[in-house]
């Protein structure tokens, strides 16, 4: 993934957070600690005011600079994971592979499982996916476009789910029927990310 297109997709992010920050705080709100949304959008327009010092890096120097801003940046669980996901795309020579690393990176971090109401949920299935629709020979668009559209399916599913993991899972049962925060933002970024490849290549 070339430097312009990662700082397009942080420009894109940091964007979509302005505007869907208080709709991921509200979801918090119900089954977490209420401020999900805020972390991620002052992370995130942070990560956007660095970017200008950054134009000219090599994409693995921009995506090291995302990992580290994360973390320190955006609170509870989310900064580490953030910044995990980051760090493997990173260390990756292509999106497909670092997609699964990231995915692999945040089970191990988070001690999650898919099925847990989680991130993880929607990111798994998504790496999967396009990593197996590559290999059976598929455009990268229509991996893209599979596995979106598989991440999808989870995020839907995983409304249904019990919450295992953070302050969700003290809910219990009342956890049912309500969107996990993380997994909503990792979707949207998810979009986000398949929209720009597919429009910047």
């Amino acid at each position: 993934m070339k430097s312009e297109l990662i700082i397009k997709i942080i420009r894109e992010i940091s964007k979509m957070l302005d505007a869907k920050a208080d709709e991921l705080t509200e979801l918090d709100r119900l089954i977490g600690d209420g401020d999900h949304g805020i972390n991620l959008k002052r992370g995130f327009n942070t990560l956007e005011e660095s970017l200008d010092k950054f134009k000219d890096k090599t994409a693995k120097e921009l995506l090291n600079n995302a990992a580290m801003t994360l973390m320190s940046k955006v609170g509870g669980s989310s900064g580490p994971l953030l910044g995990t996901i980051f760090m493997k795309l990173a260390q990756s020579d292509n999106f497909a592979k670092g997609a699964l690393e990231a995915a692999n990176g945040v089970q191990m971090r988070g001690k999650a499982q898919v099925g847990d109401k989680t991130m993880l949920d929607v990111l798994m299935p998504f790496a999967q996916t396009y990593n197996e629709q590559l290999a059976q020979g598929k455009s990268n668009v229509d991996a893209l476009e599979i596995a979106l559209a598989k991440a999808h399916d989870h995020l839907e599913l995983s409304k249904t789910l019990v919450a295992k993991k953070g302050r969700a899972s003290y809910l219990g049962e009342r956890s049912v029927g309500v969107t996990d925060p993380g997994t909503q933002s990792i979707y949207y970024m998810l979009e986000i990310i398949v929209r720009e490849i597919k429009a910047n290549g």
